[in-house]
Formats: structure tokens, C-alpha cells, sequence
């Protein structure tokens, strides 16, 4: 039987959008939830401390913490085409630079590809789900990105 597992993370961030033609072209943060959610078969093994799990949620915490959170929590996001970038790189502050531009939709692209590379060899990535503000978000399905 196959069983999800879900882990919620919280983290503050900011990011500027190069050439965005609206206000999200400035410098602003966000406090972000991100639901990571995996998929496998709970282990039988009765002499197993991990039986009857699909996966430990310290592990699932360690990776994502490690991957994404540690990375980006209070941390300045700005892709590697910003005119900022040249600025930004005297300031004293936590800067992150991207080869994309830091979207909702492409940081779950990141993570994915981050967290998918840790993960135990029997568990794999369902969903991630990252909510920019309380009421907008974006979504990730395994089931839609199938190579």
C-alpha cells in the first residue's frame, strides 16, 4: 500500500523580479509555507526501529531544511540578470542568486530537483505546494511532470 506523507515549513524571503512589469518588480518579502508531501510503501520489517514507516519526518525535515530552507530563510533572492546584482553584491546581507527568475512556479522547479535528489531510494516526491501569501500559492505534482 502506498501512503503520502506531508510536512509543512515556514520561512521568510525576499526577491526582486528583473523586468516585471508590476510592483513585484521592487524589492519586497513574503513568509512562505511550503507543504512537502512523499509517497512510498510503509517498511515491514518487525526488528526495524523504522518499521511502519514510509519515511522518518526528522529525515524528510533534515533534507528540507538543509536543501531550502537554511538556503533561503531571510535571505535576499535575485536572479543573476538583475541590474540590482551589481548593487546588492556590497550590501551586508544574506543574498541568494538565482539562474532563473525567483517566481513562486520557478522556486518550486528548485526545490523539487533539490529535495528529489535526497530523498531514500523508496520514497519519492507527490506534491510541494508554497504559498507566496495566505491566499496564493503554487503547486508541483509528480503525476504532472512525469519524463
Amino acid at each position: 500500500m502506498k501512503i503520502r506523507l506531508t510536512k509543512e515549513f515556514n520561512f521568510e524571503m525576499s526577491h526582486v523580479l528583473h523586468a516585471y512589469d508590476g510592483l513585484c518588480r521592487n524589492i519586497h518579502g513574503h513568509s512562505y509555507r511550503l507543504f512537502v508531501t512523499v509517497l512510498g510503501e510503509p517498511l515491514n520489517q518487525k526488528d526495524n526501529p523504522k518499521d511502519g514507516m514510509v519515511m522518518d519526518f526528522g529525515l524528510l525535515k533534515a533534507i528540507v531544511f538543509k536543501e531550502i530552507v537554511e538556503r533561503l530563510d531571510h535571505a535576499l533572492v535575485v536572479p543573476e540578470s538583475s541590474i540590482m546584482l551589481s548593487h546588492l553584491k556590497n550590501c551586508e546581507t544574506k543574498l541568494v542568486i538565482t539562474d532563473y527568475q525567483p517566481t513562486c512556479e520557478n522556486l518550486l522547479i528548485d526545490f523539487a530537483k533539490r529535495i528529489k535528489a535526497n530523498l531514500p531510494q523508496n520514497v519519492s516526491l507527490a506534491r510541494l505546494c508554497l504559498y507566496e501569501t495566505a491566499s496564493s500559492y503554487a503547486e508541483w505534482l509528480a503525476e504532472d511532470n512525469v519524463i
